[in-house]
This record gives structure tokens, C-alpha cells and sequence, in this order.
């Protein structure tokens, strides 16, 4: 699909732990041109003006869905290669990130190696899936929905808005900032393919989740 000489790949992670360290994987390899953002909207707004290759797309950024980013981007840039790389392993969302125009979808858990040989299968014309991924995409849904895994903070966030506190009130009951709560609902959302707040909340009912 590209040629494998030097590369324009961007890298979009609002952590930045997780963008230094793919940067310097990436810079190991020593055929890339790397650029890095924290925000999806720079992404969108750098190749305006520049040709990327490849986008690595976290899933959960401060400004908006990975989701939506990658749908944006092919929209712009249809021969761009994206590939998600997040720790959301829920196969509606893997789908849904595919359906948008997605090249591939890495698991943040994945090796170095496998994080390469991803990238270079997808420059091949192939969909790069870490193994986990691939695991998480067979693996038969014994019902039409599959329960999300939630960690302890997307539980205690999910209590909180089923008893009707605002982003503030969560934000200052669990002591982190009202960025933090909304990127959590953002999550919680995708989590559960819902519309809103309503449907979340119906929804994680009905599964006994709350």
C-alpha cells in the first residue's frame, strides 16, 4: 500500500506515559517521520495541511471519541491508514471503530513486536489486530449484548449518575476533575452503545449493573 521509506505516522494519545513510549518504539524502527498530538482535533487540523500515512488513534480522548475522529479523518483523508490503539476491549466498540474506516485495532497490552508487525500489516494492505483482538472478535456473544467490563472508577461514575449527580458533583465526591467525569460518561457511553445518559443508566439496570 506505502512504500516503507520514512513514513509521515501520527500519533494521537492524550497520556503522555503512552505517547513517549510508542514514540520511541516507533523511533526504533527507524522509518518513520513521527508526530504526536494529545488532541484528535489537532490531528484533524495537521493533515489539512500535511499527508499522514498512518494515524495510531487512542479510543477515549479529552476532546471527543476516537470513533468519531476516525470517521472524520477518512473523511478527509481516505487513504490514510488509522489504527486504534486503546485499552477499550469491548467487541462492539473494536466493530464500531472498524465500520468507521478503521485499518486495525491494537490493545495498549500488546508487545512491541506485535505493535510493528501491526503496523506493517496494515501498510501491506492488511487489517492490523493484535492477537488479544483478534481473540476478543471471534469469540461468539452468547446474547445480543455483551456486558462491558468497567473498572472501578467507570463503576463508581456509572452509581453516581444513575442517582442524578452532575459532572461536578461526581467530580468532587470521587476527587478528580470534571474533565476526568465526563471523559468517564464518554466512556461509559461507548461502553454500552448507548445514545445518553437515559439509555446508560436503563441499560446497566437492566444488567444488574447498578
Amino acid at each position: 500500500m506505502y512504500k516503507n521509506n520514512c513514513l509521515n505516522l501520527v500519533i494521537v494519545d492524550d497520556h503522555p506515559m503512552i505517547l513517549e513510549g510508542l514514540k520511541s518504539l516507533l523511533q526504533q524502527a527507524g522509518k518513520y517521520q513521527l508526530f504526536s498530538f494529545t488532541k484528535g482535533l489537532a490531528a484533524l487540523d495537521f493533515i489539512q495541511e500535511n499527508t499522514a500515512h498512518i494515524i495510531l488513534l487512542d479510543i477515549v480522548l479529552n476532546d471527543g471519541s476516537g470513533l468519531d475522529f476516525c470517521k472524520a479523518i477518512k473523511q478527509k483523508s481516505p487513504k490514510t491508514i488509522v489504527i486504534g490503539i486503546s485499552n477499550q476491549a469491548e467487541r462492539s466498540i473494536i466493530f464500531r471503530f472498524l465500520e468507521n474506516g478503521g485499518n486495525g485495532y491494537i490493545l495498549k497490552n500488546a508487545d512491541a513486536h506485535e505493535i510493528i508487525q501491526c503496523i506493517d500489516n496494515a501498510i501491506n494492505g492488511g487489517v492490523a489486530l493484535s492477537k488479544e483482538v483478534q481473540e476478543i472478535m471471534l469469540s461468539a456473544s452468547s446474547n445480543n449484548f455483551e456486558l462491558p467490563r468497567l473498572t472501578k472508577r467507570e463503576q463508581q461514575v456509572l452509581e453516581s449518575i444513575a442517582k442524578g449527580n452532575t459532572s461536578a458533583e461526581i467530580a468532587e465526591k470521587l476527587f478528580i476533575s470534571v474533565i476526568t467525569v465526563e471523559t468517564h460518561r464518554r466512556n461509559l457511553l461507548q461502553k454500552f452503545n448507548a445514545k445518553n445518559m437515559i439509555e446508560l443508566v436503563k441499560v446497566a439496570t437492566e444488567n444488574k449493573l447498578i
